[in-house]
């Protein structure tokens, strides 16, 4: 059998769309022609990364698919103990947003009058229960199968954080994912950390400077581009939420073009100067339908038709584009 292309997969967050990457990493886990040597991952990225991590110590490949399954069913039982679930309207029209629902426009005044501070002064998190409930982070720090890099935002200095494989617990990924308006800053040796989307969604630069690999495949949630310009509240507060977690990526994404070309044109010493083969997996064009608030909907109809997406979308990819991983990039450093 030839052996595995190694890739570096830079994983965005977003919240319940992030099941969408776990359907991605579920079919590349599943691939012969591929292997995993490194991932950067920021809030629903931390955690996906976090979970294969965790089961390739435990049992290899199809260890790491059930953790993330195991994962991504114990988000979803909060939606029969919890307030997240859908309106009348929106269970009659099939939506998934919660546009309509009594809990998410709670949430919403909530977040406008108080901060987490003052509604939820004991900071309660149920995620980074279920965090420390379904991955052994003993294991994630052992792990010798590839290489994790989980990006936060420093609140005091408002420089990225990367934390490194071995720096893993609940507390730091839970702060790759702490939003500020919906929870309370996650203090690590000091210092107080939020999502780190404001900074690196996902932060790639970890993974030129400490990976062998050449390959980043970017595993997109927040679609960069939208065709119609927004007119209701809902519809304006999710595009300034998707322009914002997109921008530290775009921002990245042109500074490696630049010293692409420079090292393509040989005005860098490109044996000094990594080459980089970019790929992209991606959002499921059905996922433009969904709003900001579909982001909180942990309903498993919904978090199961996002992995089947990310399956179909990862399963696409790779039939297109695994013969030429190592030799090309196959999309626009500019995307």
């Amino acid at each position: 059998m030839a052996s595995k292309t190694p890739i570096n997969l830079a994983l965005q967050g977003g919240g319940a769309h992030g099941a969408f990457t776990w359907g991605v990493l579920d079919r590349i886990l599943q691939d012969d022609r591929v292997r995993i040597a490194a991932i950067s991952g920021t809030s629903a990225g931390a955690m996906n990364a976090a979970a294969v991590a965790d089961g390739l110590t435990q049992g290899g490949r199809e260890a790491a698919r059930q953790r993330l399954e195991a994962f991504w069913t114990g988000i979803s039982e909060m939606a029969g103990v919890g307030p997240w679930l859908r309106g009348p309207v929106e269970l009659m029209t099939g939506s998934w947003n919660l546009d309509m629902s009594p809990a998410y426009w709670a949430l919403d005044a909530a977040k406008r009058a108080f901060s987490p501070y003052q509604f939820n002064p004991m900071g309660m998190n149920p995620i980074r229960d279920i965090l420390a409930d379904q991955i052994d982070f003993e294991r994630v720090r052992s792990c010798d199968q590839l290489q994790l890099f989980v990006s936060a935002t420093n609140v005091r200095t408002g420089r990225i954080r990367v934390f490194d494989r071995a720096e893993l617990t609940p507390d730091t990924v839970m702060a790759s994912a702490a939003l500020p308006q919906v929870y309370q800053a996650v203090e690590i040796d000091g210092e107080a950390y939020w999502d780190g989307g404001f900074m690196g969604n996902p932060a790639i630069f970890p993974l030129i400077y400490e990976s062998d690999c050449p390959d980043v495949v970017i595993v997109q949630i927040n679609p960069i581009e939208r065709e119609h310009v927004p007119t209701t509240p809902h519809e304006i507060a999710n595009r300034m939420n998707e322009i914002s977690f997109n921008s530290s990526l775009l921002r990245e994404l042109r500074a490696i073009s630049f010293v692409t070309d420079l090292v393509d044109k040989g005005e860098l010493d490109a044996g000094k100067h990594k080459r980089i083969f970019l790929h992209r997996v991606p959002p499921a064009s059905a996922m433009l339908e969904y709003g900001a608030s579909s982001k909180f909907n942990p309903e498993f109809a919904f978090l199961a038709h996002l992995r089947d997406l990310g399956r179909a979308s990862a399963a696409h990819w790779l039939d297109q584009t695994a013969d030429k991983l190592g030799r090309q990039s196959t999309i626009d450093f500019k995307i």
